[in-house]
């Protein structure tokens, strides 16, 4: 084609486009509020940061030989999610409701997803910030399942599970939740920041992928090979957490504040009473268990946060913990199951009973979206937070258990004793941590 022919081209091109690129933005500009958006592009990096912490966290209580398969776990998703998401996720979980369970095409390929306001879900902020932020969300939650199969599910497998996974159990009790028309959601269950829709959903496919793929072998008194690594995942994690329950706010201002308040005080609260646990069972305390405490604290609060006062939020740390430890170290021995890094244990049963306290706790003089729950006189709100809990686990766990037997089929699902006892990261990976290995 002709050069001069050519630049005319693409000249009238960017004349027609330009207007329109302008308009928009002028749009977006006379209703979004700069600093919420600032507020939640800075939630969202930090929400970004868990799930690599999470690998960091998981692979220092795993063995040497396991470490890059465990963080390979997490941040595959990285790159999973970033390109399902916008492919379809996104739609999947927060387009037209299709019968309260699913959205609808609307949001395929990001179509209508741009710098204007998202009217439906955050008018102050742009739409594909407002999508983002739940993105980083979907990172993180698959990613616990890796705890409950680490050391033995082979990668290939595992990414077949995450994608299968991603779609057809965390975004459609997303929109249950959280999408306007959600079954959920208008069941009248609160789930402020996830406990439902991130732990109870994981800890629960975590169970059940465990009892499918089977025990590890030669597993007795395995020990965390790096407890530096897993405190600095947990501090991250910890980090991050502000932001995952504050950025659900999607506002800058005393209500975010509080939030993120309570989010830090729970996780302060089940750090203290897990180690007074453990001083009263084995006479120590430990730094694995002042960081799972925190870790149990932080899954209680989680559905909870925008509901209740701070000192509710220290009371629901308080009460998370116990439970969170009776289910680690006692439930979990006596009924037999692998569990190899308590993801159900600290995730599933810390979501249940986060989402039940919620039920218990919640105030309209903290927030007027919610209702009172039994402390404040209405012990109803208890119905419903158990619907969703139920709800929850029954979706997540039928799921899981048909995404892994279809999986089966195709390809096998745990590898082989001699490539256990190799490692993951040899057989799997072609790479190891720890260059002495």
């Amino acid at each position: 084609m002709n050069t001069k022919l050519l630049d005319i081209i693409i000249a009238i091109t960017i004349f027609i486009s330009f207007p329109a690129v302008s308009f928009a933005s002028e749009e977006a500009a006379a209703t979004i509020n700069s600093g919420d958006t600032a507020f939640m592009i800075i939630a969202t990096a930090m929400v970004l940061i868990m799930t690599p912490a999470l690998g960091l966290f998981y692979g220092g209580m795993e063995r040497p030989k396991n470490m890059i398969n465990i963080l390979m776990m997490s941040v595959i998703l990285m790159g999973i999610t970033s390109v399902q998401w916008v492919l379809f996720g996104y739609s999947i979980a927060f387009g037209p409701t299709v019968g309260g369970f699913f959205g609808d095409t609307t949001f395929w390929g990001f179509n209508g997803v741009g710098v204007d306001p998202s009217p439906d879900y955050a008018p102050n902020l742009p739409h594909v910030l407002f999508s983002m932020f739940q993105m980083v969300f979907v990172m993180i939650t698959p990613a616990i399942i890796s705890g409950a199969v680490a050391g033995r599910m082979r990668f290939g497998a595992y990414v077949l599970l995450m994608i299968a996974w991603i779609t057809l159990v965390y975004e459609p009790i997303c929109h249950m939740v959280w999408a306007i028309g959600g079954f959920i959601g208008k069941m009248g269950a609160l789930d402020f920041a996830g406990g439902t829709v991130v732990h109870i959903s994981s800890g629960t496919s975590a169970l059940v992928a465990a009892l499918m793929i089977g025990k590890r072998r030669g597993i007795s008194g395995v020990r965390p090979h790096n407890v530096p690594f897993m405190l600095l995942g947990g501090g991250l994690l910890w980090f991050g957490w502000l932001a995952f329950c504050g950025g659900c706010a999607t506002v800058a201002n005393g209500f975010s504040s509080l939030v993120i308040m309570n989010t830090n005080t729970a996780a302060g609260a089940g750090m203290l009473t897990w180690l007074l646990i453990e001083k009263l069972h084995h006479g120590k305390v430990t730094l694995l268990g002042a960081v799972t405490g925190a870790v149990a604290g932080l899954v209680g609060i989680t559905p909870s946060c925008g509901f209740v006062t701070t000192l509710s939020s220290i009371a629901i740390g308080i009460l998370t913990a116990p439970v969170c430890y009776i289910a680690i170290i006692f439930a979990k021995k006596k009924l037999g199951y692998d569990d190899a890094l308590d993801a159900f244990g600290l995730h599933g049963v810390g979501g249940i009973w986060g989402a039940l306290l919620t039920g218990v706790f919640c105030t309209t003089t903290v927030n007027k979206a919610g209702t009172d729950g039994l402390f404040y006189g209405n012990a109803a709100q208890l119905i419903p937070q158990l619907g969703g809990v139920l709800v929850t686990i029954v979706w997540a766990g039928v799921a899981t258990f048909l995404i892994l037997k279809v999986i089966s089929i195709f390809t096998p699902l745990r590898a082989t004793d001699e490539e256990e006892k190799q490692g993951m990261d040899l057989n799997q990976h072609g790479e190891t941590a720890y260059s002495s290995l």
